[in-house]
């Protein structure tokens, strides 16, 4: 994907990212994340019905990175499996962190591949993908419970 594309991705979720706002529905399960080192701040609603995910919603305050980063992910997440998204949350963080991966099932999440090129970016990219793998442990965690 060339640089242009990219930057035209990453700006389209930070103007307009997908599935903001959060619910009070009792059936999605909640993280809140933040970075420390600035205002990267996401809080994200998850529904897993039948160990799909069903559908994402976030919010918060964070840098336009972070904030595209996170509807990226919503976008690549909802329909897929827990163990899918598991596999997805693992070659994500292989990319960022300069790791084999397999670039075929990150869809537009690929849009981060040079990310590690600007290491204090690293974790603005990643916040939402630790929310998200948070989430699929606390879910497999109580269903392993059941």
């Amino acid at each position: 994907m060339d640089n242009h594309l990219k930057r035209e991705i990453i700006l389209e979720n930070y103007s307009h990212p997908r599935n903001k706002g959060l619910t009070s529905d009792p059936s999605y399960l909640y993280v809140n994340m933040n970075n420390e080192s600035c205002i990267d701040e996401i809080h994200l609603n998850v529904k897993i019905t039948d160990e799909k995910i069903e559908d994402i919603r976030f919010d918060g305050e964070a840098c336009a990175i972070c904030t595209s980063a996170t509807s990226i992910m919503i976008e690549t997440l909802i329909g897929k499996t827990v163990t899918e998204v598991s596999h997805l949350i693992t070659q994500y963080e292989n990319m960022v962190n300069e790791k084999e991966y397999d670039a075929d099932v990150l869809e537009n999440a690929i849009v981060y591949d040079d990310i590690y090129k600007q290491p204090n970016r690293k974790k603005c990219a990643l916040l939402p993908w630790w929310g998200i793998k948070k989430v699929v442990e606390e879910y497999q965690n109580g269903v392993e419970k059941k």
